[in-house]
């Protein structure tokens, strides 16, 4: 009796989840993306890929702004295979470190001529230091993407209408940002526990949240929209 009733309150969790939080959901954006520039970072896997994939196939020209190159060429040729697109390509970027963010945005300020839409995707959760030795998870999932928006910005305003989405979290909520212990230590949280690496998840996370929301303010009156963005739901920054 308990293990039915158990079945059936997990169950009952289940189709809960699935028709809510965790419901596929479907982009029934129509705006034109024929000769508009955009860069993902991390676009080689996940979310990014799904997002170079959509793009691509609506005529952008998609950046993969990726670490590993195989990666990001296999994903390439699965995306042109699917789309048709000759238009998606490869450029290496490495956000643990921010030398690799400086001739990230050098490279591509020499060889593109326009930016319509860059996209913060990278994001990790583990532990470890970074190349400048911060925090991996605050130096990926932050600092990087902090350093490169902030390079690329004078191309973004260039163009007639620009946006900067960064893919933060839910888990923000549970994010909280030790700026003593960031200042002495570099990072927003350590350990040798799950738990602990997800703490420290949350906080970048935070993070971005606050990075879009204080860059929005500083945009407003420009043609430069910011967002935050949760796989299923999606915060526009309205300044």
């Amino acid at each position: 009796m308990y293990l039915l009733l158990l079945v059936g309150v997990v169950l009952g969790a289940y189709i809960i989840l699935t028709q809510t939080l965790f419901k596929r959901s479907k982009c029934k954006g129509n705006a034109a993306m024929a000769g508009k520039t955009v860069i993902i970072t991390g676009g080689n896997t996940g979310i990014g890929k799904a997002t170079a994939l959509h793009l691509a196939r609506k005529g952008a020209r998609v950046i993969l702004a990726c670490r590993n190159r195989d990666k990001a060429e296999a994903a390439i040729r699965d995306i042109q295979q699917d789309t048709g697109s000759t238009d998606v390509l490869y450029m290496q970027l490495d956000l643990a470190s921010l030398k690799s963010v400086h001739c990230f945005a050098k490279t591509f300020l020499k060889t593109e001529s326009r930016l319509d839409l860059l996209i913060n995707n990278a994001g990790l959760v583990a532990d470890g230091r970074t190349e400048d030795g911060f925090g991996i998870g605050f130096g990926v999932n932050h600092l990087g993407h902090f350093l490169l928006t902030c390079l690329l910005l004078d191309r973004l305003k260039e163009a007639e209408e620009a946006r900067v989405v960064s893919l933060s979290s839910m888990a923000y909520r549970w994010g909280h940002i030790d700026f003593n212990a960031l200042e002495a230590n570099g990072h927003l949280g350590t350990g040798r526990y799950s738990w602990q690496f997800f703490h420290a998840y949350c906080n970048s996370k935070l993070c971005n949240m606050l990075f879009t929301h204080e860059l929005a303010k500083r945009l407003k009156g420009t043609n430069v929209t910011c967002y935050s963005v949760h796989p299923v739901q999606v915060v526009r920054h309205p300044y």
